[in-house]
């Protein structure tokens, strides 16, 4: 077992996953932690469930922000741990457990070590949804506090521990949730022709979304439309007067999703027509594309590529979505890939990261702060 105290502190906070804008056991984790710090080198102020850490430097003339969301999933835990979720049905199955831990130890070693910068440490609520970046960066806090540069980290399981994975724009895609109920007529088995049946309906509609990215998308730019849950009707025996189709969108431009949704838009409207129903499309949860600055994460990497305690590549862009990204339209800084060696990957039940990466993340973290905020 590792002994660092913030690999205990993660599996403290992996017992308490929460979901978004719902956060109350773990922001007063946090706030619990934060009190044994000594108050007079930090102001500390709430927002929603979320938290800002400002730590003082000792001649600041900019202040650099860095980034770690707290909230879980809704996936019931099957890793085996002894400090397994205590929250049925919830699960910290994207690791914001180890990077809650990672800007705490972060945070830690400046209060004792003061910098000549300020550093903001943002305790994000709600990213796997419906979104905290947007509305805190929004928020009157962040408007007082607005750091000339923020970043952050995400684990990645596929790489091994010791691996800092990042590149210059492009990283992380613009995302957006799809939901579309069909309301049409329904009615005996036995009587089709005496209704208007939306099991039919969504399954042609499924087969007409798969040709948008086909048919609509140029071949060199690239998106997803996954529907990844149908429901619809009540029994065998009865033709289904309701149903709803899910999904989620993933480009990689603004403009290409502005495309596929006037696509989907004019779908859903034909078979609106074809088969005499009522649609509502709503897109839920909305993420813009996370796009790193080029000076600052070319400078990241050409820092990362000098230590010799951790390994630096240049990785692709995913098709993953990350609401960071708001903060990142908005303030310079980049987000990188920190590899956790899990033989399961991301939102799986089985996720389960080395911990050994939390101090490697801390150690490398603090240096280059030290080295940023003293400049």
């Amino acid at each position: 077992m590792n002994g660092s105290p913030f690999v205990a502190i993660r599996r403290e906070l992996h017992k308490i996953p929460e979901l978004g804008f719902r956060e109350f056991k773990t922001q007063q984790f946090l706030l619990n932690y934060l009190s044994t710090l000594s108050a007079e080198r930090f102001e500390l102020k709430t927002w929603k469930t979320g938290i800002f850490v400002k730590v003082k430097g000792t001649n600041p003339t900019k202040m650099l922000g860095y980034r770690a969301d707290i909230d879980g999933l809704p996936i019931t835990e099957e890793t085996g741990y002894a400090f397994q979720s205590e929250h049925e049905g919830r699960m910290h199955a994207c690791g914001h457990d180890i990077h809650m831990s990672i800007a705490l130890g972060i945070l830690t070693h400046f209060v004792h070590h003061p910098i000549q910068d300020d550093l903001l440490f943002i305790f994000q609520p709600a990213e796997e949804g419906p979104g905290g970046a947007k509305p805190m960066l929004e928020s009157d806090i962040m408007k007082e506090w607005k750091p000339d540069a923020v970043f952050a980290l995400h684990i990645a399981p596929e790489y091994p521990v010791g691996t800092i994975a990042t590149k210059e724009g492009l990283l992380f895609a613009n995302t957006s949730e799809l939901y579309i109920d069909l309301k049409g007529k329904g009615g005996h088995a036995a009587y089709p022709h005496m209704t208007n049946d939306m099991v039919v309906a969504a399954c042609s509609l499924v087969s007409q979304l798969q040709t948008i990215v086909a048919r609509n998308v140029d071949p060199l730019d690239s998106a997803v439309i996954t529907i990844g849950k149908i429901t619809g009707g009540t029994v065998q025996n009865i033709i289904a007067e309701r149903a709803r189709v899910e999904g989620t969108i993933r480009t990689l431009s603004p403009e290409s999703m502005a495309r596929v949704k006037e696509r989907i838009e004019a779908i859903v409207k034909g078979v609106e027509v074809g088969y005499q129903c009522e649609t509502s499309i709503d897109y839920g949860c909305m993420y813009h594309q996370v796009y790193n600055e080029k000076t600052l994460t070319g400078e990241f990497m050409t820092f990362v590529q000098e230590q010799t305690d951790v390994t630096c590549i240049e990785c692709s862009k995913a098709m993953t979505g990350e609401d960071f990204g708001y903060m990142l339209k908005e303030i310079p800084g980049f987000m990188f890939w920190l590899g956790v060696d899990s033989p399961h990957g991301l939102h799986h039940s089985k996720l389960a990261p080395n911990e050994q990466a939390i101090d490697v993340a801390i150690s490398l973290m603090t240096k280059y702060f030290a080295m940023k905020g003293n400049d």
